[in-house]
């Protein structure tokens, strides 16, 4: 039950948004009170990913299910996306 809910937000609410940037999120598991979610497309490598997770995954997670969830976890491979959106700077 948990998990369709937390899908139903994630496609209702935030891929709508990271779509504009060609990206994606998926829902991979929900075990022990921690969601677990990967970013595809754009998301996927991007220099900005970490402040998506934070600033609008996170945030929207813990606003509709606070009670429920201890940690949201990003397992994406980042250094393995090859069309990000936002690149890194060539001097980090």
């Amino acid at each position: 039950m948990m998990r369709r809910q937390i899908q139903k937000l994630i496609d209702d609410e935030i891929n709508p948004f990271v779509a504009g940037h060609g990206g994606k999120i998926e829902l991979v598991d929900y075990l022990d009170r921690n969601v677990y979610i990967q970013m595809m497309g754009g998301c996927q490598g991007c220099a900005a990913s970490s402040a998506t997770l934070k600033q609008g995954v996170e945030r929207l997670l813990r606003e509709a299910f606070a009670e429920d969830i201890a940690q949201i976890i990003d397992v994406t491979d980042h250094g393995s996306g090859d069309n990000p959106y936002y690149t890194e700077s060539p001097f980090d």
